[in-house]
């Protein structure tokens, strides 16, 4: 039996990740974002840069999630912000 080695071309395609996360600041209470570049955006979170948690560091990431649609990761980031979001937050995520 004869082997046929075939070439296949491989595509790359640029593909965009958009993330929504979870920290949990020193009071204790939890705060929801939405980054492009997440490591980054802690880096922001832990130096102070953020005005809406640099008075509550450290913050320590508790979970986050990539998503291919930005759309898609807008629209979770504020679901977790409503009241049914706090509860699966609270059951599922932490």
């Amino acid at each position: 039996m004869r082997s046929v080695c075939r070439e296949t071309s491989v595509k790359w395609y640029n593909l965009s990740v958009y993330y929504v996360y979870i920290l949990r600041l020193n009071d204790r209470s939890y705060y929801h974002g939405y980054s492009t570049d997440l490591k980054k955006r802690l880096k922001y979170h832990r130096q102070g840069l953020i005005p809406s948690t640099k008075n509550f560091r450290p913050v320590k990431l508790i979970f986050y999630s990539a998503f291919e649609s930005k759309t898609k990761a807008l629209e979770f980031e504020k679901y977790l912000k409503s009241s049914s979001g706090f509860a699966f937050r609270n059951k599922h995520l932490i």
